[in-house]
């Protein structure tokens, strides 16, 4: 089903849009924002690119090598400063496929355009596949002070920059490697108070005998996972290797051409510069009215990172009225500058939770297509799924077996 904006009539500015409250948009107000042009494209927006909290953005047909990054500004459009900054080394047809070099930073300007509310923002972040394919991306407006930010009332087009830093990767116009998710109001995170009244009534995680209880302090703590559930593989490392990795082939590649795998019992060290993928000890739930966000343990030392994209959708880990028994968190690691020693139930991060402006009419889960819901240690769907070890239906019977 193709979303097309709808055409002007005369009576009321947004004769279509239906405003909810305060807080990010539902999957229901993304699809006014689309039928009253708000978010418009010329090959128009589809149904399957609107998440339950966000939208995909597509690449567009070009892709613009720059030889250094720079902060987009106000005063000219993202291209104009690139090219008298002398910054644009090549431009690159992306309309049938192209190759992005691994370190090589490239700018490609997406299929929407933006023609925001006055009332409404914008917060980009990377698709979850594409983080865990260690590839770095932020979006950027026309025109803009602010990588992934886009400000309230904004009407202009929007750029990705990527850099894929460990594996080549194919990517072909209309591919998505991000997102956008809309809000009104103020972006406050949901209290200590309500979080702790979650944890005791509707469960923020699932409990086992590794965690009973959702720990609060400054948002859910999270903390990795060592010991395994059921595998033991606890965690995987990137290779270097020359082999190119197409994004529009799912479930197609070897996962030992591209991961080794970390065992339990194994120390676990991270090496300046390499990439890992590991797990929450946690099982995550995410009630329908609420989003969440996860940000690094102690954003002051910046250490290592835990992820790329970390945004949850409405009903991770949950589903509509709580009949999934979590999922875990995938955790997206780099160290910086250091190695680093990991133990098992270290602390590594937090999840900030976020009120949906109202409960969405989709929540995340296998219905729209969802690839992570009920996940265990998993890679991105490019790889062989049943070469690493997802543990959902166990985690399925024992969450049956204990209601």
């Amino acid at each position: 089903m193709h979303l097309k904006p709808m055409e002007a009539t005369v009576g009321p500015l947004f004769p279509e849009r239906k405003p909810t409250g305060e807080g990010i948009l539902p999957s229901q107000e993304i699809i006014d924002l689309v039928e009253t042009g708000k978010v418009s494209a010329d090959d128009a927006v589809t149904e399957d690119q609107i998440q339950p909290s966000s939208l995909d953005l597509r690449l567009g047909h070009e892709a613009y090598r720059l030889r250094a990054s720079f902060l987009p500004g106000k005063s000219t459009t993202l291209l104009n400063q690139a090219r008298a900054n002398g910054m644009l080394v090549e431009t690159i047809d992306v309309a049938r496929g192209a190759l992005l070099e691994p370190n090589a930073i490239y700018v490609i300007p997406l299929m929407e355009r933006l023609d925001l509310p006055p009332d409404v923002y914008g917060i980009a972040n990377p698709k979850s596949s594409t983080g865990r394919l260690d590839i770095f991306t932020r979006m950027i407006p026309e025109f803009g002070g602010e990588f992934e930010r886009v400000p309230r009332g904004y009407n202009g087009g929007v750029y990705i920059e990527v850099v894929s830093q460990t594996f080549p990767i194919l990517v072909r116009a209309g591919m998505r490697l991000n997102q956008i998710r809309f809000g009104r109001g103020r972006r406050t995170a949901v209290g200590e108070d309500r979080l702790k009244l979650l944890g005791q009534n509707d469960g923020l995680i699932f409990p086992n005998e590794d965690s009973s209880h959702a720990t609060v302090d400054r948002g859910l703590r999270l903390t990795v996972d060592l010991e395994g559930s059921g595998s033991g593989v606890v965690g995987y490392r990137a290779k270097k290797t020359a082999q190119p990795i197409d994004l529009g082939l799912l479930n197609h590649y070897d996962v030992d051409d591209f991961w080794t795998p970390i065992d339990k019992g194994e120390e676990c060290i991270l090496a300046p510069g390499e990439f890992y993928i590991l797990a929450s000890k946690q099982r995550v739930r995410i009630p329908p009215d609420l989003a969440a966000e996860m940000l690094p343990y102690d954003v002051s030392t910046q250490e290592f990172r835990v992820h790329y994209a970390g945004f949850f959708d409405p009903g991770f880990g949950y589903g509509q009225s709580g009949e999934i028994p979590g999922t875990r968190a995938v955790l997206e690691v780099r160290a910086n500058e250091m190695p680093i020693l990991l133990e098992d139930d270290q602390f590594v991060g937090r999840l900030n939770y976020y009120s949906m402006a109202a409960r969405p009419e989709k929540v995340y889960g296998g219905s729209i297509g969802s690839n992570y819901q009920q996940q265990g240690l998993a890679l991105s769907k490019q790889f062989k799924r049943d070469q690493f070890a997802s543990g959902a239906a166990a985690r399925a019977a024992e969450f049956a077996t204990a209601r």
